[in-house]
């Protein structure tokens, strides 16, 4: 088995680990790119809403508050410099009844302290002024959430790295490691081509595989237990009669059932939460179950009411690997100051807005790295 040295190995080529890589790469680390996969972004990075999120749902202070509002504005001026196509088209979170329009106030309050200065609340009839679909009591306004092409954007994140020296290696899964006396991580690679990598820096950014990567290599410190939520999607068959998004009051594990529109303007539903028994991304079966579709109706009847029969077909589902035991799951963002170890950083719990946050993300692993 071959043994070469290199400076940094970055572990996962999805949204983030490709953000990453950029960011490590045009700061002039010599940076290798591992993926288990064929190609990059085929799992979480390929199944997911496309949302450039304002940053409004979450905790002032955690880390996907603090990335998402940062992220969302590099994002938007990455997508515009780079050419890759994106739509800020705005969302409406609708409440459908007294209850929930009580709920808006609390969760503008929450996106003020997050920096989020441009949210509007209306009332139901100034929401159907906007969007004659719906039915609802009141609703918030968020301008500032878009959408994205998100694998055009990676693709950009990848050449860009790539133009500054990273390269990118598929069928390279982790099968084994350790930590060094000197605090390099000593990698076997597995896959096409086994090898041996001796690393100065590894960041692990494996997604839904991240604590699998970090109990292979022996001596790093244990990581933090694994949620999986699955998210099922359905299609709509016909044309959709709104431009913006739509969200529902937030339900315990996830937004509701949403709907939102991609770059071609064709209009999905969901995510749904369906919280999965088993921890071990290797069992998940992400077919969609048909029969799901009739709790998508009510959801979505709450707030479009005129939604015809059978106007919904079972689509593609993603799951999103959550920190098992956060009462507001956060991105868990692991550097020397929290585990000790100079030069590494774990990655764990990176879901939505993951994909928002990937560039602000990259600054702050680039930042770790350097103190």
């Amino acid at each position: 088995m071959d043994t070469f040295e290199i400076d940094t190995v970055v572990i996962g080529a999805g949204v983030v680990g490709l953000a990453i890589s950029r960011a490590l790469a045009m700061a002039g680390h010599e940076t290798l790119i591992l993926e288990k996969n064929a190609v990059f972004g085929e799992e979480t990075s390929a199944r997911n809403s496309e949302v450039i999120h304002a940053g409004i749902y979450y905790d002032a202070g955690s880390a996907k508050a603090r990335h998402c509002v940062a992220g969302k504005q590099q994002l938007y001026e990455y997508c515009e410099r780079n050419g890759i196509a994106h739509r800020r088209c705005g969302k409406l979170i609708v409440a459908t009844n007294a209850a929930e329009s009580a709920r808006l106030e609390g969760i503008a309050t929450k996106a003020a302290a997050n920096g989020v200065d441009d949210l509007a609340c209306i009332d139901g009839a100034s929401a159907a002024a906007m969007e004659p679909a719906l039915s609802v009591d009141s609703a918030l306004l968020s301008p500032s959430t878009g959408i994205v092409d998100s694998h055009a954007l990676m693709l950009a994140y990848l050449g860009e790295a790539e133009v500054h020296g990273a390269q990118l290696v598929t069928h390279a899964p982790i099968v084994g490691g350790s930590l060094r006396e000197d605090e390099q991580i000593d990698l076997a690679i597995g896959g096409d081509a086994p090898m041996r990598l001796i690393a100065r820096h590894v960041v692990n950014a494996a997604g839904l595989w991240a604590q699998d990567v970090a109990v292979r290599i022996d001596g790093l410190p244990a990581p933090p237990v694994r949620a999986l939520v699955k998210g099922n999607y359905f299609a709509l068959t016909g044309r959709a009669p709104f431009t913006r998004l739509i969200y529902p009051v937030p339900v315990d594990g996830g937004l509701g059932v949403h709907l939102t529109l991609d770059m071609a303007g064709r209009a999905k539903f969901g995510p749904d939460t369906e919280w999965l028994n088993s921890d071990d991304p290797a069992a998940i079966d992400y077919t969609v179950n048909p029969a799901r579709g009739e709790a998508f109706y009510e959801a979505i009847r709450r707030y479009w009411p005129a939604l015809p029969n059978d106007a919904l077909a079972a689509d593609y589902a993603g799951v999103r690997p959550k920190v098992a035991g956060d009462a507001y799951p956060d991105f868990h963002i692991e550097g020397p100051e929290t585990h000790g170890l100079m030069g590494h950083v774990m990655l764990y719990g990176i879901e939505s807005p993951g994909l928002t946050s990937s560039l602000s993300i990259g600054d702050e692993v680039l930042a770790k790295l350097r103190s």
